[in-house]
């Protein structure tokens, strides 16, 4: 009569047991579809929002857009998923590179914008503006004609000049006075002496 007293007291006790443990299941169970319903409750209007939004863009460009096309851009993407992983992995490389150059770059910078500044202050720059304005002075003074008449004199002045180094150089007195009785050595100094002059002309403004 004990034993079997006992027996039902722990099978009371396992029943009990089993009981609870249901009870809570269900109201665990009952707390996740509350969540869930909250959660979609919150979630419908925004999805609603999309969706109208979605909807708008799309008339937007429905004339443009042919579901034919969408299906076989959908299937280029499937069929060359491992191409554009690559290519992610590629960009992920460059990447890693851009922050592995970028302290090295901005160092380069750096040291340019000092240098440009050093060169700046010793009048690098204003002496190219300078050559610059000179040029364009030249070439707004001479005509495209007498430019080339210009260049075919200097051509032929350098030749004559080339033939003329050639030659035995007499530097004594005799010498430079037999050449100054030459009439083109004289032309060839009025003609120094007259830039000279004009050269002076504008320095002294």
């Amino acid at each position: 009569m004990d034993n079997s007293l006992q027996d039902l007291n722990q099978k009371i006790d396992l029943l009990t047991t089993q009981v609870s443990y249901l009870n809570d299941q269900a109201k665990f169970a009952e707390r996740q579809r509350m969540e869930r319903a909250e959660l979609v409750r919150d979630i419908t209007p925004l999805a609603n929002q999309a969706f109208s939004l979605a909807v708008e863009q799309l008339e937007e460009i429905q004339e443009y857009i042919d579901l034919d096309d969408l299906l076989r851009l959908l299937k280029r993407l499937l069929r060359n998923g491992r191409t554009i992983d690559k290519m992610l992995d590629q960009l992920e490389s460059l990447e890693d590179l851009i922050n592995t150059i970028g302290p090295l770059a901005n160092d380069a910078f750096g040291k340019a914008v000092d240098i440009t500044a050093e060169l700046e202050a010793k009048g690098y720059f204003n002496f190219a503006r300078g050559s610059l304005n000179l040029m364009d002075n030249v070439v707004a003074s001479f005509s495209e004609e007498e430019l080339n008449q210009i260049g075919k004199f200097a051509n032929h002045t350098l030749a004559d000049v080339k033939q003329e180094l050639e030659k035995p150089i007499d530097v004594s007195y005799m010498g430079l006075l037999k050449q100054m009785r030459d009439p083109a050595v004289r032309r060839g100094l009025a003609l120094t002496l007259r830039i000279m002059q004009v050269i002076g002309n504008q320095a002294a403004k």
